[in-house]
């Protein structure tokens, strides 16, 4: 009995500690990040006259990283497509030899 009194204890224990220290280590790593993000969006915004682009011109050099980002996806699906065609034909075809 003695056991899982302690067991019991010491779950309840450990899952506050670790919800301590997780909720430190989080807030630490996410701090940095945040400084991170933000040194990376000033530097890629800004030119050689350090102004930054116009809101019209991020919204066309994203709409131009997503359009190749849709690009490679297309390409990759078309690619496995490919690969699978041969597959299914083979197992169409031991279907029906089987029969």
């Amino acid at each position: 009995m003695s056991q899982r009194d302690g067991f019991a204890s010491g779950f309840l224990t450990g899952t506050i500690v670790g919800g301590i220290v997780g909720g430190i280590i989080g807030a630490v790593v996410s701090s940095r990040l945040d400084n991170d993000d933000e040194d990376n969006r000033s530097s890629l915004f800004q030119s050689d006259k350090r102004e930054k682009l116009t809101s019209e011109e991020s919204i066309e050099m994203a709409r131009h990283r997503l359009e190749d980002k849709i690009a490679q996806l297309n390409h990759a699906i078309d690619d496995v497509r490919q690969q699978l065609t041969p597959v299914e034909k083979q197992s169409l075809e031991q279907e029906t030899s089987s029969d």
